[in-house]
């Protein structure tokens, strides 16, 4: 993408407002750490894996914040501001670093290291859903009300086993049939999720004074689910505006 200012700031007001809103719009309250699980990796990867480091730091740390802020949560907003700024800079960083070694490997050696990669995220899915999203669970969303569950449901630990298969099935068809590169962009999801599982790992250790071990599950799972919903988000934009490529 050309560095326009406009259109630079243009696309880190849209994916801002887009953080915030994937953030706030399903969320899983966690007692333990009175934090809570949501969806807004979905946009902070894909801010970072399009548009590069900057507009991933200010989209992923700012819009954070703001759904911190609108939910309730001020307690974390200072620091999300700081770990998603972080994790969305790590992500697009990374992915920039990747795409500059694409040449140096053969396609047949991408194709494997991206099927590698989606069998790793699909145990990792499977797994973490298996042990601490099974069962009956409360869902929130921020659109409709803070304070009482918009929905009640039990997931059962086989939904998560399709889910993990699922992904699987896609990375391994994205990397025989069309970006066998794509590979890269999984482990930058992954490292800048590890940063991000870090990061609030410290804070609510030595800040908040809350069982921090109880949430690195849950912040996992974030990141899990948000590369496996961003990877075909980005795949999506790059084939309806081809301009959007890097």
């Amino acid at each position: 993408m050309r560095r326009n200012p406009t259109r630079q700031f243009s696309v880190i007001a849209v994916f801002t407002a887009l953080v915030c809103i994937a953030t706030i719009s399903f969320t899983v309250y966690v007692p333990s750490t009175r934090g809570y699980f949501n969806v807004g990796e979905t946009m902070v990867y894909a801010a970072a894996i399009l548009f590069g480091p900057f507009v991933g730091a200010f989209a992923g740390g700012v819009g954070s914040m703001l759904a911190d802020i609108f939910l309730g949560y001020y307690y974390y907003a200072p620091a999300t501001l700081v770990i998603k700024a972080l994790e969305g800079f790590a992500v697009g960083f990374l992915n920039e670093r990747g795409r500059a070694f694409v040449e140096a490997y053969t396609r047949r050696e991408l194709k494997i290291f991206t099927i590698e990669m989606g069998l790793l995220v699909g145990a990792l899915v499977s797994l973490v859903g298996f042990l601490y999203y099974s069962g009956f669970v409360e869902l929130y969303s921020g659109i409709f009300s803070t304070e009482n569950p918009t929905l009640n449901l039990f997931i059962p630990a086989e939904f998560w086993f399709g889910v993990g298969a699922f992904t699987v099935l896609m990375v391994t068809f994205l990397a025989v049939f069309s970006e066998p590169e794509y590979g890269f962009a999984i482990i930058s999801c992954i490292f800048g999720g590890l940063l991000m599982v870090f990061g609030y790992f410290l804070y609510e250790q030595f800040f908040l004074g809350v069982f921090a071990f109880a949430e690195v599950p849950i912040n996992i799972g974030q990141m899990v689910i948000g590369l496996t919903v961003a990877t075909p988000i980005v795949k999506v934009v790059k084939r309806t505006l081809p301009q959007l490529k890097s």
